[in-house]
């Protein structure tokens, strides 16, 4: 049927069948969290290596947007990609503009508004990916998540991708809105441990923070990420 092949067409039961599609291809996409800490924002992620010949550099899943603001996002990497380039320039000019960093929540309703646009009209589809947005802006840790008919979410944690609802049970039995930095990387981690093929270990764990106390966004190293790993086996 014609509403089946096009994203402008509702289905008669009231759905973008396109849209349902593209998150198919999120619900695939490698694991992903976003947790909203008392005192910052942890952006973890679990990074697959298909094979050794594959430069790591080319694999990212962590992105920075603007010195307060980071991402990650699960689907399509292309289509991420797209959306994160959107997202840096849109805070370059905000800055220029209004001479202050942008909003977390701003950026993210900008984007969205480019996703939605792309449910809206014929010879496009829609975006294949989810993103998740944290940051900390005017002291406060802010936490979105988008979906790829261009509705978003404040989160105080959230999962996409592969096992997504393992995770996020965990996080629901789990989450403490006042727990620190630190303890939410380790609740990052003991959340992505059952769903991550062949454990945790050194390369395929990352993780990335956003302290209210310097409101900057810092991807932190593997030795330190693993050091958090090491702590919640104990």
């Amino acid at each position: 049927m014609g509403y089946d092949r096009v994203p402008t067409t509702f289905s008669p039961d009231g759905k973008l069948y396109q849209v349902d599609y593209a998150l198919e291809a999120v619900k695939k996409g490698w694991i992903t969290i976003g947790i909203k800490a008392s005192d910052g924002i942890v952006l973890a992620v679990e990074k697959k290596r298909y094979t050794r010949l594959i430069d790591p550099a080319y694999t990212e899943k962590i992105f920075k947007i603007d010195d307060h603001i980071g991402a990650v996002f699960a689907g399509l990497s292309p289509d991420a990609r797209f959306l994160i380039d959107q997202a840096r320039v849109y805070g370059q000019i905000y800055k220029l503009v209004y001479d202050e960093p942008v909003d977390v929540e701003t950026l993210t309703r900008y984007i969205c508004d480019i996703m939605h646009d792309y449910t809206l009209h014929g010879g496009a589809r829609p975006f294949g990916v989810s993103l998740m947005i944290g940051g900390v802006f005017r002291g406060q840790p802010k936490l979105y998540g988008t979906d790829p008919g261009g509705a978003y979410a404040g989160y105080f944690a959230n999962a996409i991708g592969s096992g997504f609802s393992t995770v996020m049970d965990y996080l629901e039995k789990n989450y403490d809105e006042k727990a620190s930095l630190d303890d939410a990387i380790i609740l990052a981690r003991n959340a992505l441990a059952p769903v991550v093929e062949g454990g945790l270990a050194s390369g395929n764990f990352e993780v990335a923070v956003v302290p209210v106390k310097t409101s900057l966004f810092e991807k932190l190293s593997q030795e330190k990420v693993m050091s958090y790993v090491e702590k919640a086996k104990g």
